[in-house]
């Protein structure tokens, strides 16, 4: 179902755009540039290199350990794997969720009003849990897994930090975007983290009475250290993402 949602939106992105009068990729934050690769590459040092800040804080306090056994060729697979899901997802969901809903509410609100509305929207996303329906499709099996899917806001543990971390992330995706003007840095760095995640579970397993609330499961963004992470990357962001001043197309702020 969430994939359904994402093909849906991908596909009335253009319209909505449209209908926003933002009809070229300048608009949307694709415009080509010299520093566009360098960008994207400075993006994927931010993303990837906070992560693995909160993967050697989780193993060195023994939230996790690293898997024993693993073959080359999973490592091989798993980090092309990793590479491969990194790029596509990180550049289809920005294009998404930072260029589309990020900036058209930015067209007609306080820039920070919409940058916290498009973060929560984009946590809320990616917050709906997995379900699974047994049996034959009915007319109501739809409204049967609805309670499934939405159960997270109703349990406390998976709420906090679980949904706060995820609206840090989309936060610190639509701060780059802001302040560079395009969509680069934003995808490299959502990349960066989708690597992480896409092969974190497969290089580390859980350690016994491991607090998850602490350390986060094979989620990795699941626990309060990780926000904890992801609050130090925020505050340190203003260094690690220059501003860029000089872009073709002027963010109104």
């Amino acid at each position: 179902m969430d994939r359904s949602f994402l093909i849906l939106a991908l596909a009335g992105l253009w319209p909505l755009l449209q209908a926003q009068g933002a009809i070229s990729f300048t608009e949307l934050g694709l415009s080509s540039t010299k520093g566009s690769p360098r960008r994207l590459l400075n993006g994927f040092g931010v993303g990837f290199g906070s992560l693995t800040f909160l993967a050697l804080m989780v193993i060195l306090g023994g939230g996790r350990t690293l898997s024993h056994g693993v073959t080359a060729h999973k490592i091989f697979t798993t980090v092309l794997g990793g590479l491969a899901t990194a790029m596509v997802v990180g550049t289809l969901e920005e294009i998404l969720f930072r260029g589309g809903i990020f900036g058209g509410l930015r067209r007609i609100l306080d820039w920070k009003f919409a940058l916290f509305l498009s973060s929560a929207v984009y946590a809320l996303v990616h917050f709906l849990q997995p379900a699974d329906l047994s049996g034959p499709v009915h007319w109501n099996s739809g409204l049967i897994l609805l309670p499934i899917v939405l159960h997270g806001f109703v349990d406390l543990r998976l709420l906090l930090p679980g949904f706060l971390n995820l609206t840090l992330v989309g936060i610190l995706l639509g701060l780059a975007y802001q302040r560079t003007k395009a969509l680069y840095f934003s995808i490299g760095m959502h990349a960066g983290w989708i690597f992480w995640l896409k092969t974190y579970g497969t290089f580390t397993q859980a350690a016994p009475s491991a607090a998850v609330w602490l350390w986060g499961s094979n989620k990795m963004i699941d626990g309060w250290l990780a926000a904890v992470v992801l609050v130090i990357t925020l505050i340190l962001f203003p260094f690690i993402c220059p501003r860029h001043e000089n872009a073709p197309y002027s963010i109104r702020s």
